[in-house]
């Protein structure tokens, strides 16, 4: 009897990647075999995102290439996109089943359930989605399959009502497992010979609320304190964290250890203390000046990513100076940025002030090419420095093998399979026209030419 296959997209986040990653480990106990997207598999699953917009044409599209693999297959839709609008994705010619929030991680069973069979001709594909207030159980999960580096979720949900986000009503109530729950999960990591752990979730600082009664039980600083003693694993990042919720403990606990990378992601959105109002953030810019000045006072050398959304409701040519401004100003690496998209039963399209399309295309490529500038001179100034480096599986479009220093600075050399998945102490050089810091080893053996 041939063995069933199951194959895998993600759309979306980095939290996304680390479910997909447990979903498809339920597959493989039941006796699937994983294999690639292109190769025709007899299931596939599709792990959608409604962060960015278009989520409904990116569906449509990775559901058509699916069926292109294999005509025959069964295809499921789980993720944000699913919660939000399952009848809307059942609809789409190809889906045969679509899964909510609180019903995602029971994936292989209800498809087990069901035998697999699919709709009648023209009908649409079968919903299994629960009112998102029953998406109360935290589901521990990670990524799997490369051995550098993990992604590893530990808090799900959101309690905040952002005015453009539907993130709380994609996945529900912030909820999460126990300290003691993940540095066990770190461990039995640790023992696959993974180096390094991102830690992620919906609002990772918003860490402890547990149990059924969602009490308070610890924090996300109990966290970062009880992983920093794991032994095995040598780097741990922190993938995002609310400027409210970056206590002064968490940035000194990381500045003082030897397992926590000078790497921080903070989500700003605006530099306007108006629209932040607006978009009904839990702080105003003088924390996030205060947040970023405290990291930089204890590392020099770390790393600020920031995401920010242009074009919101509201947002004049003046709100928008001021948040180049600001971010110009700060000294910041790198930015996400994003122009602003409208999203159902969100309070933000109600607004007034629309934003044209036009201008929000137009402040997006200004901040853009200011991230370039950033990030460039960021890197420029550790030209000359020493630090370790962990080469990653993955190459480079040039064939060249890629990886990170501690402080997130993206590093490229000649390929050589001893050192994927190592670390190695190198000297930084030049950055090259790509944006990447070339390398070298202390004893001068030219890893790049």
């Amino acid at each position: 009897m041939n063995t069933r296959t199951v194959a895998f997209y993600t759309l979306g986040c980095k939290l996304n990647f680390s479910e997909t990653s447990a979903l498809g480990r339920q597959f493989e106990e039941r006796g699937f075999a994983k294999v690639a997207f292109e190769q025709g598999a007899d299931i596939y699953v599709i792990n959608t995102c409604s962060v960015t917009d278009h989520a409904d044409r990116k569906c449509r599209k990775v559901v058509q290439q699916a069926l292109k693999h294999n005509p025959e297959a069964y295809v499921t839709i789980v993720g944000c996109y699913a919660q939000l609008k399952p009848q809307e994705i059942a609809e789409i010619p190809g889906v045969h089943a679509v899964l909510g929030a609180a019903e995602k991680f029971r994936l292989a069973e209800i498809l087990d359930e069901t035998a697999f069979r699919k709709p009648a001709a023209g009908q649409p594909g079968q919903v299994f989605a629960s009112p998102i207030s029953e998406a109360t159980e935290f589901h521990a999960a990670h990524s799997f399959g490369d051995r550098t580096r993990t992604f590893l979720k530990v808090q799900d949900g959101c309690d905040y009502s952002c005015s453009f986000c539907t993130i709380p009503l994609a996945r529900g109530k912030s909820r999460s497992g126990s300290v003691q729950s993940v540095v066990e999960r770190v461990q039995r990591l640790a023992e696959t010979g993974v180096k390094e752990i991102v830690l992620t979730g919906v609002n990772l600082g918003d860490f402890g609320l547990q149990g059924a009664d969602r009490q308070r039980l610890e924090t996300f600083t109990d966290l970062v304190k009880s992983l920093d003693q794991v032994e095995g694993i040598q780097r741990f990042r922190i993938s995002s964290c609310e400027p409210n919720l970056l206590t002064d403990e968490i940035i000194r606990t990381v500045a003082a250890s030897q397992r926590f990378m000078p790497h921080f992601h903070i989500p700003l959105q605006s530099g306007s203390n108006k629209i932040l109002g607006l978009m009904r953030r839990r702080y105003r810019r003088e924390l996030y000046q205060e947040r970023v000045a405290l990291i930089k006072e204890v590392m020099p050398h770390a790393s600020i990513g920031v995401d920010v959304i242009v074009g919101f409701p509201g947002e004049t040519e003046a709100d928008f100076l001021e948040t180049y401004q600001f971010l110009n100003e700060l000294p910041v690496s790198y930015l996400h940025v994003f122009p602003y998209s409208e999203r159902e039963n969100t309070l933000a399209p109600t607004l007034p002030g629309r934003v044209q399309d036009r201008l929000r295309h137009e402040r997006t490529t200004q901040l853009r090419s200011l991230s370039e500038k950033k990030k460039r001179f960021f890197y420029e100034q550790h030209v000359g420095q020493q630090t370790e480096v962990l080469f990653e599986d993955d190459l480079g479009p040039d064939g060249r093998i890629e990886g990170y220093t501690p402080n997130y600075i993206r590093v490229a050399a000649k390929y050589d399979p001893l050192l994927v998945g190592d670390l190695k102490k190198l000297r930084l050089t030049e950055v090259n026209p790509n944006g990447l810091m070339e390398v070298e080893e202390l004893g001068f053996e030219v890893l790049t030419h």
